[in-house]
């Protein structure tokens, strides 16, 4: 009987492993969302960040140590967007399967065609990035690339499941693409728009609509007054059709803005979760409605 007992624990000890979920960590809302279409129940997914903060500003928290220790593999932006608290986590998190170059660290941008790549980072310029604009995930061009890089990393870590995450990768991948095509069908050619932070130049760059002057003089710094008055005046010149602005970055400047001009504000959703979105598909829908009825 003990050797039956001992045989069983044996077994259980062998096939749980295989069967237990999947446990990553997302940054961000846009990527654990991703990450749990692709995983599906092959996942468990624990998001650090909610759309109603600003990702620059987050700290490091006990309980995101301690999620990072449990993590099989952590999933992040990248081009330095979380610097300020990712390196704390993993390292304090000792968890090996996660340090860089492991399986388990999936760096999203990685994947990416970055853009805005200074060639002299100084904090003179403001909250430059020096690795390129990290606000990336509202190009479909790169969410695709992004998409496969995943699926190839959620397989990495679970063998037994390679072929289930790279399907459903590609089948993403296909509704992307099918997206694509309704979305060039929206009226943004040329459409000129301000907006208060430069969040997005990707999309704006993908579907050709422009952004002529910024609300922040420089990234991550308040405007000037000067700053200001000059934008008032470009402004009765360039005609834009909106004042772009995100929740994270507040109403505040672009509605004294618009106060000054005429030139409404639009809050635009940045995030899976922000006005009401619940995954990626439907927060691009939101934000393409967004722009086409500014």
């Amino acid at each position: 009987m003990k050797n039956i007992l001992l045989t069983l624990l044996i077994t259980i000890s062998m096939v749980a492993p295989a069967n237990a979920a999947i446990k990553v960590v997302a940054t961000l809302p846009w990527i654990g969302s991703i990450a749990k279409d692709i995983g599906q129940n092959k996942v468990t997914v624990t998001t650090l960040i909610k759309s109603s903060q600003d990702p620059h500003s987050i700290e490091a928290k006990p309980s995101m140590i301690a999620a990072m220790r449990q993590a099989d593999i952590a999933m992040y932006n990248g081009l330095d967007l979380e610097v300020g608290y990712l390196p704390i986590l993993i390292e304090s998190s000792k968890n090996p399967a996660i340090q860089t170059g492991k399986a388990g660290n999936f760096n999203a941008s990685v994947y990416v065609d970055a853009i805005e790549k200074p060639s002299v980072a100084c904090r003179c310029n403001g909250d430059v990035h020096p690795l390129g604009n990290p606000h990336y995930h509202l190009s479909p061009k790169n969410i695709k690339k992004v998409v496969i890089g995943m699926g190839d990393s959620l397989a990495g870590v679970d063998h037994v499941n390679a072929a289930f995450y790279k399907a459903n990768a590609a089948a993403f991948v296909k509704k992307v693409e099918q997206k694509q095509k309704e979305w060039a069908g929206r009226q943004l050619k040329k459409k000129p728009f301000f907006a208060q932070h430069k969040f997005f130049e990707y999309l704006a760059g993908e579907y050709g609509f422009l952004v002529l002057a910024y609300l922040e003089e420089k990234p991550g710094i308040p405007p000037s007054s000067a700053h200001i008055e000059r934008l008032i005046a470009n402004a009765a010149m360039l005609h834009p059709r909106a004042i772009l602005t995100t929740d994270y970055h507040g109403p505040g400047q672009a509605k004294f803005f618009s106060s000054k001009t005429g030139v409404k504000t639009v809050v635009v959703p940045h995030d899976v979760g922000a006005a009401g979105t619940r995954d990626w598909f439907s927060l691009m829908d939101a934000v393409f409605k967004a722009l086409e009825e500014a």
